[in-house]
């Protein structure tokens, strides 16, 4: 396991894990996003990033913080709920 990965067990037992901190590049594959959508959202501060040395990254806290914002933000627009 590497150093920013911890291990998560699923409903049914099983383990996977998942990354403490994404790349950019990460970011735009787990969100399908763009990079200049990725780099407005960090901008605007919709979107949580962390620098070690010149690298950029994401935590995976900052992820799930955001898609719970568009939820949130779904469900105050009335998209939110189920048919």
């Amino acid at each position: 396991m590497k150093a920013n990965e911890r291990r998560l067990s699923t409903a049914e037992g099983a383990e996977m894990s998942q990354k403490e901190l994404y790349r950019v590049s990460e970011a735009m594959d787990l969100l399908s996003l763009g990079r200049s959508v990725i780099y407005e959202l960090l901008r605007s501060g919709r979107l949580r990033s962390v620098r070690e040395g010149r690298t950029r990254l994401i935590p995976a806290s900052a992820i799930t913080e955001y898609v719970a914002l568009l939820e949130r933000e779904a469900d105050a627009n009335g998209f939110g709920a189920a048919s």
